[in-house]
């Protein structure tokens, strides 16, 4: 990646106008028309290669940058999302974990907690099961993973589907309440 922006001449922080500044007087000083030696056309021709194939990438590199701005270093998404969980606020952990730039087994062990909070078993299941397939011997995600799978075999019995919505009905309830406090 580095390797593109020296092509260039550039900084891996310019923007799109800085980087087609810096292809364009690159591309005037090796153009295989202002050589009348045949090696030398060669040279530039290689060189005109190298170059358009940097900008390409640069562009696309930069591009990249300008989509993923919401995006936080998984490290502190994760911490956050936690505290939030903590809190309470299942619905605003899962939007901050979801921020995170990267997924690794513990993105998916707390994804799998959020998900058990807000009654999505079997979501839960499916990503502590990627937890644990990420990391086979952590002995926490595999108690998760079945804790998830027994909430699951739980739910398709009616008297939970019941007690779930009946519960579900008084969660909605109390959030409204302290809405209006």
């Amino acid at each position: 990646m580095q390797d593109v922006f020296d092509i260039l001449g550039i900084k891996p922080t310019d923007d799109k106008e800085r980087i087609r500044t810096a292809y364009h007087k690159q591309v005037k000083k090796c153009h295989p028309d202002k050589f009348s030696d045949e090696v030398r056309q060669k040279n530039a021709q290689d060189r005109l290669i190298e170059l358009n194939l940097a900008y390409e990438q640069a562009i696309k590199l930069v591009s990249r940058k300008d989509t993923n701005y919401h995006n936080v270093p998984a490290i502190k998404a994760k911490k956050f999302a936690l505290n939030l969980l903590e809190g309470g606020e299942t619905e605003s952990a899962l939007r901050q974990l979801q921020r995170a730039d990267s997924k690794d087994d513990e993105w998916y062990y707390i994804e799998g907690k959020i998900m058990m909070s807000l009654r999505q078993y079997e979501a839960a299941h499916r990503s502590f099961r990627e937890a644990v397939r990420r990391s086979p011997d952590n002995m926490d995600f595999r108690a998760a993973a079945l804790e998830a799978a027994l909430a699951v075999k739980k739910r398709n019995n009616p008297i939970y589907r019941i007690w779930d919505g009946i519960h579900e009905i008084f969660r909605r309830f109390s959030q409204k309440r302290r809405l209006f406090r």
